[in-house]
C-alpha cells in the first residue's frame, strides 16, 4: 500500500499532539528538549511542515516514545 504525502503528516501530526498531551507538554518544553523551535513545532502539529527523520528520532526521544507510535496508523 502506497500513502499519499498528506497523508502521512496528517498521521505524523496527530500522533505527535496526542503524545504531547499525554505528557502535558507544552509547545515551549517539547521544543526544547527535542531541539527545534517552538514555531516549527507547532507547524508540524498543524500539518503544515513534513519532518526530517532526525526531527523525528529527536521528538521520539523527548517524548519517551517509538519512532514507531509516532509514525503509525493506529
Amino acid at each position: 500500500m502506497v500513502m499519499e504525502r498528506q497523508e502521512i503528516i496528517r498521521i505524523f501530526a496527530a500522533n505527535l499532539r496526542a503524545e504531547r498531551a499525554k505528557k502535558r507538554y507544552t509547545l515551549e518544553k517539547l521544543s526544547e528538549m527535542a531541539d527545534i523551535t517552538p514555531e516549527y513545532l507547532a507547524r508540524l502539529e498543524s500539518e503544515k511542515y513534513s519532518p526530517s527523520l532526525v526531527v523525528i528520532v529527536n521528538l521520539a526521544l523527548a517524548l519517551e516514545v517509538s519512532v514507531e507510535k509516532l509514525v503509525s496508523l493506529s
